[in-house]
Parts: C-alpha cells; structure tokens; sequence
C-alpha cells in the first residue's frame, strides 16, 4: 500500500527512543521528511543521520517554550509539519489514593499541555492547506484504566477528551485526529513500571514480567516496530476517512471492543 507520504512532513516528539523513535524510523522510511526530538540531543541527530530525510532537534518539550522551539525547528528545516505524533514520558507510578496537587500538575504538564500548545501552532497550516494528520500515542488505560497508574489514566484520558472534540471540529478541514494505544510494547517505560510494580507488590521484576504476559492473549509484549507500522497508516493518505478513533495495538490485553 502507497501511504502517500512522500511529499510530507512528521514531527515526531519524544522520538529519541522506544516507540518514538520506532515511529519516526517508520515514517521516514515510508519517504516523510522526519523531525527526530528530544532531551537528547546527540541521539536525536545520530537517529536523523540514518534516515533519508530528517533532522534531530534537542528540545524539552516540559519547557515553557519548548514546544514553540520544536515548531519552528521544523518550520526551518522542511516547513509546518503535516502530520504530528503527540508523545512523551509518562508520569510516575502511583496509586490514586497517594495523588498531590503537585503530582497532578506535573501529570498535566507531561501528558495534555504540551500537546495542546503543539497542537494550536500546526493546525492552522493543516487547515489552509486542507491536509494534516494529529496522532496521540495514548494509553490502553483510556479504555480500562490500569492499576498503579493514576496519573497517567487522568493525564491521557484528559487528552484523550481533547482530541475527541478537537476531531469533529477539523474533520471537514481534511485534519484527522486520533489516537493509538499501546498495551505492553518492550519499552524502558515498560521496564519501569514493571519495576514499580514489582517493589510495590514484593515480587521480582520477573515474575511481574511474566503474570503481566499471562494476561496477554497474544502471549508476550508487543515490539515498537508493531506499534509504529499501526502508528504509520493513521497517519497517511489511505486513512483520510480515520477520525476520532482510538486504536489499541495491545495484542488483545483490553478485553472489551
């Protein structure tokens, strides 16, 4: 299948590694001019240096002006993106029940505002042009909220609101807005939590590892690759009929439709 991107432009965020940087990977390969961004710079440029078009941009997206510095990086090197994947670290373990303001500032901050300011500076481009692509990398705990994750299921279910209103609003603009959900993908932030779960529960990170994996009907966590070919069609041309749909690549972890 021809995923019409070529002639396109993908900024990817928080794609210095695991899912973003297999999603930027794909992208690129698939003929976008890809921006590769994060906190680590040198890794950033090393990805874009093996890709056919692409730059890497170090940038903290958690700044105040951080999501303005990564707009108009890629403005500069291959003008307004067409397509957007909104991705970043999730917040910290935690138990509702241990929930501070603090923790639910930063939560915000980590999982809906950022996105929200990237979001405001390149829907207009998309728009005028009558062709864009907003992609979230949510989490399968929108639609079953997971244990031990109160932050992240208030941070992501609150951007996941967002882009749901936010899709019926530009869908006649040629703007599709959706999210994809990962379940358990073979991540570091995978590794964490497994981690936090195990000291939480007593056990070792093995045996965490492999109760979570009985829970899978597909028997063992998913690849990024996986994730980012999904990823790849919700943001092409074949997809142009995709909207305001939440996707979940999760090897069937979510047990309702």
């Amino acid at each position: 299948m021809n995923l019409g991107l070529s002639d396109r432009t993908a900024l990817v965020c928080s794609s210095t590694g695991g899912i973003g940087e297999a999603i930027a990977r794909t992208l690129a390969e698939e003929g976008a001019s890809t921006v590769v961004c994060g906190r680590r710079g040198q890794r950033a440029t090393k990805i874009a240096a093996g890709l056919p078009s692409a730059v890497g941009v170090e940038v903290d997206s958690l700044s105040e002006d951080g999501p303005a510095k990564l707009f108009e990086a890629t403005v500069a090197a291959f003008g307004p993106p067409d397509v957007l994947v909104l991705n970043g670290p999730g917040p910290k373990p935690a138990p509702a029940v241990d929930v501070d303001s603090a923790d639910i500032d930063a939560a915000l901050d980590a999982t809906l505002r950022q996105h929200i300011r990237l979001v405001s500076l390149a829907l207009p481009a998309m728009r005028e042009r009558g062709w864009g692509r907003i992609l979230a990398v949510g989490s399968s705990g929108i639609a079953a909220p997971l244990p031990n994750l109160a932050l992240s299921n208030l941070g992501r279910a609150a951007l996941a609101g967002y882009l749901k209103t936010l899709a019926a609003e530009v869908a006649a603009d040629g703007v599709t807005v959706n999210l994809l959900l990962p379940g358990r993908i073979e991540t570091d932030r995978t590794a964490a939590v497994d981690a936090s779960n195990a000291e939480r529960s007593g056990r070792t990170t093995a045996e965490v590892e492999e109760a979570s994996i009985a829970t899978i009907p597909a028997r063992r966590y998913g690849r990024p690759d996986e994730f980012a070919a999904a990823a790849a069609f919700l943001c092409s041309a074949p997809a142009s009929y995709v909207t305001g749909t939440a996707l979940r690549c999760d090897g069937g972890l979510v047990r309702n439709l």
